[in-house]
């Protein structure tokens, strides 16, 4: 018998109950707080509103010492060159290095990835503390570099990934309103209205203590936006002008577009094996090196730069582009007084014209090429500053067609080259991400919406033709890297309603059945790699009664035939058996010994009682495997998603991507007659949509015919067996 404890022990073990109970308490009461929407919405905001102005201020003081290096080596242009250089090599190629080893998956904006999670896709390693630590860092280093590289990046580690998008957009801008917008456009085929004020509040209170920060730094004097612009607020512009605004919205449009192919084409020539991609994935620095090499070059200000603005980091580049200066009417040798930064675009012997068009058609390259480097990156900024440099030279040369102004109701009012560039970078974002926020980010990005009506017609007018070219860029980046995402189905297809899920189904399905042995389950197991497996109740009937998990049925399996449950049977037997343990106790350490030790002591003592004592637990395998699984003791979905054979293409896109299905289960009178999937629904559509541009094309030259269109339900039937 033990010894009982004494009344100092007692006293000791009631103080560590009680204090282990306090504790559970605690966390029970923080979990709950954590828990509620306010606390963590405002813990989102907060945070991410920290990163980002910590990430504004760390790669502002780069830039900072990267223009005191070049300034402090004027009179020496071989150094002062390989210092333009180098720098930002060195940033880039420790961006690209860092993702690599840490977080690969933090390359990019991922923008695009986010889309395929809300989607219901699983990928593997996005939403991870050491892919956002990654992001961070990788994105600071790029920032820092001044190569032609954007901000944004979304920020979600829950169910509500939207508002962790809307947080991430917004406060790199400052922008609350338009980056809510922004976020569910570029993310969501549907929106979850109950998510609206969770984007909004938290959004806003980010942006607020961004802002905030930036005022505490001196940065700025109070509370205001990010590039604050000064029009005339009584008469901005003359509807005269309007024919102006629209040239901006479709030249827009075909820009985007054209940004978007070219990204795309440098990504697929990177992505096909030759022996050079081949040597620079091996060597993964080289690509992102003699890109930012190549661009430095490019932009160094004694050299080529001059003629392009290429000392002016991108926020100079916004701030100077909005200005209330027309500079056709500026000289560069008598500058007047406030100019400021905007001197960098006038030059004594190069009009205004060729700087603006040499700027924005190498900086057009430049920002194609940057974006695809193996870095965290986002395009948002780049093409912002494209838009605002093509509308500065639309702006310019209206104000030299029209040099004394417009006259309305006989008041002379003159143009604004800088309302025109706003007008332009709206446009251009607009198009290349095939949004409309684009508008409502640049009213609070400039503080004004003086041009709200130029602005969205200019900018519907380059959704208009953007969309009818090219996917946006996200999309794109969603097709090249051939992510499980569900393409737009086009408004007036009709082809989505003569094609239907008896079409494109699998019907080979793979099932359990009430009467199935664990023999049969470990063979599905081991031959499929279904996450979840319908139950029907007989291979007669085959009427659907469920599904159930992968994992669930992996977990029965692995302890139906595991030594715990033969002890456990064993144990209610007939003693002495000598076999009915894999496990025995040491007398002597009282310690479990693992199974190859007893192996090992058998084998030792009698090989053929080892023998014999192998060839029991085979045969006891054998008898288990063949009896019925318990179905009783398997957690099964009662009621998983299901479709009738006639369901048309088009409501199964519908149903598809509104609740996010990864697959749906086809049924007729309850009877299951088939599986379709996310990849034969993406791949019908894909087909749907060739075939239908093939005959589109094919019957334009036929002038005399009234063309029907066929039923393309056969021309699209491929081979069924597969897994989803």
């Amino acid at each position: 018998m033990g010894r009982r404890p004494t009344g100092s022990l007692l006293v000791v073990k009631k103080s560590c109950n009680a204090f282990w109970a306090m504790k559970s308490t605690l966390y029970r009461k923080l979990q709950g707080v954590l828990g509620n929407d306010w606390i963590f919405l405002v813990l989102l905001g907060l945070t991410m509103a920290l990163v980002s102005w910590s990430m504004d201020y760390t790669s502002a003081k780069s830039l900072q010492a990267y223009k005191w290096m070049h300034g402090e080596l004027r009179g020496n242009v071989l150094i002062q060159y390989l210092a333009w250089v180098v720098y930002p090599m060195v940033l880039v190629m420790f961006a690209s290095l860092f993702c690599n080893i840490v977080a690969p998956q933090a390359i990019g904006s991922g923008i695009p990835e986010l889309k395929t999670i809300l989607r219901g896709v699983v990928l593997k390693e996005y939403l991870t503390l050491k892919a956002f630590v990654a992001k961070v860092i990788g994105l600071t280093a790029g920032l820092g570099s001044g190569m032609p590289v954007g901000k944004e990046n979304p920020c979600g580690y829950t169910d509500i990934l939207t508002v962790g998008c809307a947080v991430g957009v917004g406060c790199c801008f400052g922008t609350p309103l338009g980056g809510v917008l922004f976020s569910i456009e570029v993310t969501s085929t549907y929106f979850a209205v109950r998510n609206y004020w969770r984007g909004y509040f938290a959004a806003t209170f980010s942006a607020f203590i961004f802002r905030v920060l930036s005022v505490w730094n001196k940065d700025a004097v109070t509370i205001t936006a990010l590039f604050r612009t000064n029009f005339r607020m009584d008469f901005p512009f003359d509807l005269q002008e309007l024919p102006a605004f629209a040239i901006i919205g479709i030249s827009c449009g075909f820009l985007g577009a054209f940004f978007v192919y070219l990204n795309r084409q440098v990504v697929l020539v990177m992505r096909r094996q030759t022996a050079l991609t081949r040597f620079l994935t091996k060597h993964r620095l080289i690509y992102p090196g003699a890109v930012t090499f190549v661009i430095a070059t490019l932009t160094f200000p004694p050299g080529f730069g001059q003629f392009m603005a290429g000392e002016l980091m991108p926020r100079e580049c916004i701030n100077s582009l909005f200005d209330n200066f027309t500079w056709t009417k500026l000289s560069a040798t008598a500058l007047p007084p406030g100019l400021g930064r905007s001197s960098a675009w006038l030059h004594p012997d190069v009009s205004v014209f060729l700087i603006l068009l040499l700027f924005f058609v190498m900086k057009f390259w430049m920002s194609a090429v940057s974006t695809t480097m193996p870095i965290p990156s986002g395009a948002f900024m780049p093409v912002f500053i494209l838009g605002a440099a093509f509308g500065r030279l639309v702006g310019e040369i209206m104000a030299t067609l029209f040099p004394n102004g417009i006259l309305f109701d006989g008041i002379v009012y003159r143009i604004l080259p800088g309302g025109y560039a706003v007008i332009g970078a709206a446009a251009l974002t607009g198009a290349v991400t095939h949004t409309v926020s684009t508008a409502v980010i640049c009213f609070e990005l400039t503080g004004q919406i003086s041009h709200i009506l130029p602005m969205m017609v200019a900018v519907i007018l380059a959704n208009m033709v953007a969309q009818g070219l090219q996917p946006s860029l996200y999309d794109s980046i969603i097709q090249v890297k051939k992510l499980p995402y569900l393409p737009e189905l086009s408004l007036g297809h009709i082809s989505k309603y003569n094609i239907f899920v008896e079409d494109m189904m699998v019907r080979k399905v793979n099932f359990l059945s009430s009467q199935s042995t664990y023999r049969e389950l470990g063979y599905l197991l081991d031959s499929t790699s279904l996450k979840t497996i319908p139950l029907v109740d007989s291979k007669e009937s085959m009427i659907l009664l469920g599904s159930i998990e992968r994992t669930e049925l992996q977990a029965i399996s692995d302890w139906w035939l595991s030594a715990e449950r033969r002890v456990f049977e064993r144990g209610q037997g007939t003693p002495g058996q000598g076999w009915e343990s894999f496990t025995f106790v040491d007398e002597e350490g009282g310690e479990n010994q693992t199974s190859s030790m007893i192996i090992l002591s058998l084998y030792c003592q009698s090989p053929s009682l080892l023998s014999h004592w192998l060839m029991q637990i085979k045969a006891w395998e054998e008898e288990e495997l063949d009896k019925p699984i318990s179905m009783e003791e398997i957690r099964i979905d009662p009621s998983p998603f299901q479709l009738v054979e006639r369901t048309s293409l088009h409501k199964t896109h519908t149903l598809f991507s509104l609740l996010g299905l990864s697959h749906a289960y086809v049924t007729s009178i309850g009877k299951l007659v088939g599986v379709v999937a996310l990849k034969e629904v993406r791949s019908h559509i894909t087909q749907a949509l060739s075939l239908y541009a093939d005959k589109f094309r094919n019957a334009i030259p036929t002038a005399n015919s009234v063309p029907t269109h066929p039923c393309i339900t056969d021309q699209i039937m491929k081979d069924k067996h597969g897994h989803f």
